[in-house]
């Protein structure tokens, strides 16, 4: 004997609704959601449940949810450049976002073992080091942390990377000759975590980057990106 179809819990209901708009169109990119008190009051439902079907939807990376702002239907994921070195400014104005920048450091160091070793310098050898936020409207996209070798660009420590980026910088006074990329899949590293705003079990993206110029080790970058938020994409042709 079939038994009867069972209804959808109402925080599935009120999921639903809102993925129905967003699939139709009613609802497009950077629009606005309803509240979870608008919600509630629509469906004769707790602000509870409410809440969980919205948060469900940030979760499935339909929505964001950005605090003490509201709630918003989420862009399709934008790709970042694989196979060139592109200021993430550009990348996010070419996804139509809004850049802005944080720093988080921005400092003369010494080389540690690891440094020295990934920038052909000896250890203790001087080296500029910055951590930057990239952000679209908010929202943290990438945690940026580079290492420059002060002598293709003595002045870096002097620049507002607020108003340009260090791609933007460093392009203009070290034009880079070779670049090597490593991507990889991983966990959050604690040190950003909180800058990201993220849940330590959410997946990265990874890209460690070294670019030369003037015939030696430029920089070398550590670029995290949430998966949920960035993707790499990258075209070849062969000529």
């Amino acid at each position: 004997m079939n038994r009867p179809e069972q209804p959808f819990a109402l925080y599935e209901r009120i999921k639903q609704s809102i993925v129905k708009d967003i699939d139709s169109g009613r609802l497009k990119p950077d629009d606005r959601v309803p509240s979870e008190t608008e919600l509630a009051r629509a469906f004769n439902a707790s602000r509870m449940t409410a809440n969980r079907a919205l948060k469900e939807l940030t979760e499935e990376n339909r929505i964001v949810r950005v605090q003490g702002v509201g709630t918003f239907v989420a862009r399709p994921k934008p790709d970042g450049a694989l196979l060139e070195i592109k200021s993430i400014a550009q990348e996010i104005a070419d996804w139509g976002g809004e850049h802005a920048s944080m720093v988080i450091a921005l400092e003369r160091i010494r080389a540690d073992e690891t440094i020295a070793g990934k920038m052909n310098l000896s250890v203790g050898d001087p080296v500029f080091h910055s951590i930057l936020i990239h952000k679209d409207r908010g929202i943290s996209i990438q945690y940026s942390e580079r290492f420059i070798n002060p002598e293709v660009a003595p002045y870096y420590l002097e620049q507002d990377f607020t108003r340009i980026t260090p791609s933007e910088y460093l392009m203009e006074v070290a034009p880079v000759q070779e670049a090597e990329h490593i991507i990889e899949a991983v966990l959050c590293p604690t040190s950003a975590l909180g800058h990201l705003d993220i849940k330590p079990s959410e997946p990265c993206i990874s890209l460690k980057r070294r670019t030369w110029s003037f015939d030696r080790v430029a920089t070398y970058s550590i670029l995290i990106s949430p998966g949920s938020r960035y993707k790499l994409a990258g075209k070849f042709k062969r000529i």
